[in-house]
């Protein structure tokens, strides 16, 4: 008895620091899910509602395990909502595995390397006189501004997105969340 008893004061005394560390992890709920930042980029991506085309392009561009690496990366990740913003077809089209250097190129487009939050990138955007521009992982190029307190992404065929969901911190990087799927030229 004298056993049971201490195995179940182990036991709970374990699920309590487990359940005490996610407690104290500082999450934002991203899609229905809190994106925990001990876990990395594609870990809390999967549970968002709101990226499952997103998730699925990085699959089909066999991206997976870069973005579970080290990084740090900055990630500007559209929304179901932003990709259904393209023209008909272009998501499909792009999904098919013949078209798959250009849906890598796509989704590298939205990333950055290194750990940029809001904070840095506002403040980038001030000391630049209003704008920052930032080299991609794809190899081009995002212009970021300011509008109305949101910072506002231009891409290379001057197409906008708004980050609607800033600071998403996670183990090998960070997430914005946009609302228009950002083009390469």
């Amino acid at each position: 008895m004298k056993k049971l008893l201490r195995s179940f004061g182990i036991l709970a005394a374990s699920a309590f620091i487990v359940v005490s560390a996610n407690a104290q992890e500082k999450s934002v709920t991203v899609g229905g899910a809190p994106m925990l930042p001990s876990k990395n980029i594609i870990e809390n991506a999967v549970n968002s509602k709101d990226h499952t085309t997103l998730v699925a392009a990085v699959k089909a561009a066999g991206l997976v395990e870069t973005l579970q690496s080290a990084g740090p990366f900055t990630v500007f990740a559209p929304t179901n909502e932003a990709f259904n913003k393209l023209p008909k077809g272009t998501v499909e089209t792009l999904l098919k595995p013949e078209n798959k250097a250009l849906l890598t190129s796509v989704l590298t487009y939205h990333v950055v390397a290194g750990k940029i939050d809001s904070k840095m990138l506002m403040e980038m955007i001030k000391k630049n006189g209003g704008s920052y521009t930032a080299k991609t992982v794809q190899g081009g190029e995002l212009k970021f501004s300011i509008a109305k307190d949101h910072v506002m992404l231009t891409d290379e065929k001057g197409g906008m997105a708004m980050v609607t969901i800033k600071d998403v911190y996670q183990s090998n990087g960070v997430i914005h969340v946009i609302d228009t799927v950002v083009m390469p030229k």
